[in-house]
């Protein structure tokens, strides 16, 4: 069982909108609804990919409501906080014409240190024999930004390996907690350790980097794929994953799914290698629809013998 943590969880509004303009009147070709934040979004690929999962967050007012119910129609476990504040409403604007897609993220609610005490609760009664816990998105306003690193620390206390996948502020001391595995994207990378990446080697250099703050594990994702220095036993391994462009429809989500597929190979007990290469995979099939966490599972066989693993020395 893994356990996915998503503070700041949404509904989440699809607009598919051809040949999308700034300042003009649109009629959406479709429109779809669903449960979403980041840790939700790596949870409904988890269960696409077969491995149990339970999801856990913040859920209040009546998109709160709608936030379970759209869950739960899924078939995914869940067992939120419900709190007072309303849950934010995301909006995403894909242009199928283009490829391109435009977000529109609300704050979200603002908590009161009793939800997020009851949080804490939750989360150490759900952790109790989880293969893993994993932390993701933004926090909602009221919470202090070392919220991620508290819990971090409370989990490992359980000897239950921690995944965090967030930014700003929340990362930088979210990172310092340990957790087993971090996920930046290279812009949430070159924001942590101060200073832009000017190319590929520096990218490389980056993941030591990152790993000074304290994770044990460092996943950099980009377009293309991800770089990864990844630990296990007395062995490191620094690796360039690599795949073909791909006709996208739409990227949203493209991170959530990448980590979904490295951590459920990992689950399997599938080595570092073999477990990156999956994890690439199942990003690449997740542009080829609409909706975050969605993507054709027979696609991710095919796209997977595609990807290029390259060691670093």
């Amino acid at each position: 069982m893994i356990v996915t943590v998503t503070p700041n969880a949404a509904l989440d509004r699809t607009l598919i909108v051809p040949s999308f303009q700034v300042g003009h009147r649109h009629r959406a070709s479709s429109a779809s609804t669903s449960a979403g934040g980041k840790g939700i979004n790596v949870a409904r690929a988890l269960k696409r990919l077969g491995i149990p999962v339970v999801c856990t967050g913040l859920a209040g007012g009546r998109a709160g409501v709608q936030i379970v119910e759209r869950l739960t129609g899924e078939g995914l476990l869940n067992d939120l906080v419900r709190i007072q504040d309303e849950s934010r409403t995301s909006t995403a604007v894909i242009d199928p014409t283009s490829t391109v897609s435009t977000e529109i993220n609300e704050w979200g609610p603002e908590l009161d240190e009793s939800e997020v005490a009851m949080l804490r609760e939750k989360l150490v009664y759900l952790s109790q024999g989880a293969d893993s816990v994993v932390f993701c998105g933004s926090l909602p306003r009221g919470v202090e930004d070392g919220l991620y690193a508290d819990l971090i620390r409370s989990v490992a206390r359980l000897s239950v390996p921690t995944v965090l996948d967030a930014d700003g502020e929340p990362l930088r001391l979210g990172v310092q907690a340990g957790p087993t595995v971090v996920s930046p994207n290279v812009n949430e990378a070159e924001q942590l350790v101060g200073h832009e990446f000017a190319g590929s080697a520096d990218i490389a250099a980056g993941l030591d980097e990152v790993a000074a703050f304290g994770p044990k594990n460092v996943l950099i994702t980009v377009p293309d794929g991800c770089y990864a220095l990844l630990r296990e036993d007395r062995e490191e391994l620094r690796l360039r994953a690599r795949v073909s462009p791909i006709d996208a429809v739409s990227t949203i989500g493209a991170g959530d799914a990448l980590l979904a597929g490295y951590l459920a190979a990992r689950v399997l007990g599938k080595a570092a290698g073999d477990s990156l290469r999956q994890g690439v995979a199942t990003g690449a099939a997740s542009v080829l629809e609409a909706g975050a966490g969605r993507f054709d599972t027979k696609e991710i066989a095919r796209i997977a013998a595609d990807v290029t693993i390259e060691e670093w020395a």
